[in-house]
């Protein structure tokens, strides 16, 4: 009497048999497959989790800066009123602006003390559904992104704010004194600076793009002409002021930045052969 046949076994001698057993890197989470499946309750949880430590460390910067909002306020002003007229002074009209103003630099600093933790909040949150070897881009893009952030507020803070505004109050003349008040000009710094620093991360999505096989440099370079019509489209949406002396200087650190992102693509691609060999 034969023995019956073992559901999942295979048999040695015969050598067309299919091995039912699992793979291993399907059993383990940490291999060069994609991670651990999550339900969409688990992801909401996740979320929730990624949300509540990028928050906390936003706050714990708004207070850190808050604790130092005199000298703050100095360097975020200092720029802007050696622009006004001669004799001209910033003003408020309401009886609160002036706290909230010092609420809002606060909060505005502390983003960009807490971006580093933001953005790896960020990157675990988006981290299980990658391979183990994408994985390994932690470090670079969570330095990357906090440095060319960083980058963008300066550029809008340093240049093209105070030209923006030199532009803006050009317009001053016997009939018209120019008198801003203080909370519609922090809004634009405000809008000016979060765009350049959104839009100076172009060159650490290029990067991760090209990690992963997605982008090129030979793709980029052969869209250029159509990466520079997008990125004056952009420049004109981010721009809150509409000016085109402002445009232009938007959309000039875009292209150079386009550029580098072309020989980041260039010099990532080989590191991402050699892996995969």
């Amino acid at each position: 009497m034969s023995a019956l046949p073992v559901p999942g076994a295979v048999d040695p001698d015969h050598e067309d048999a299919i091995d039912t057993r699992p793979d291993e890197d399907e059993l383990d989470g940490d291999g060069d497959g994609a991670g651990g499946r999550m339900s969409f309750l688990d992801h909401l949880d996740e979320l929730r989790k990624r949300l509540v430590i990028s928050v906390a460390a936003i706050f714990i910067g708004f207070l850190i800066a808050f604790a130092f909002i005199v000298p703050i306020f100095a360097f975020v002003m200092r720029p802007l009123d050696e622009l006004l007229p001669e004799g001209g002074e910033f003003i408020y009209t309401e009886p609160t602006e002036a706290f909230f103003l010092y609420i809002k630099i606060a909060a505005l600093v502390g983003l960009i003390f807490a971006m580093p933790m933001v953005l790896l909040q960020f990157w675990r949150f988006v981290a299980p559904g990658l391979y183990a070897h994408e994985k390994k881009s932690t470090i670079p893009f969570v330095t990357l992104s906090s440095l060319f952030f960083l980058g963008g507020c300066l550029f809008a803070h340093y240049l093209l704010f105070p030209t923006a505004w030199r532009f803006l109050a050009g317009f001053s003349n016997e009939y018209m004194t120019f008198m801003p008040r203080i909370q519609p000009t922090f809004s634009l710094y405000v809008r000016l600076a979060l765009a350049c620093g959104v839009v100076f991360q172009m060159p650490t999505l290029v990067f991760f793009l090209a990690r992963i096989g997605v982008v090129s440099a030979g793709f980029l370079l052969r869209n250029t002409k159509y990466a520079i019509l997008i990125i004056f489209i952009v420049a004109a949406v981010l721009t809150p002021t509409g000016d085109p002396v402002t445009l232009t200087l938007m959309a000039a650190p875009m292209m150079v930045l386009y550029a580098l992102s072309i020989g980041i693509a260039w010099a990532v691609a080989p590191r991402r052969k050699d892996d995969d060999g």
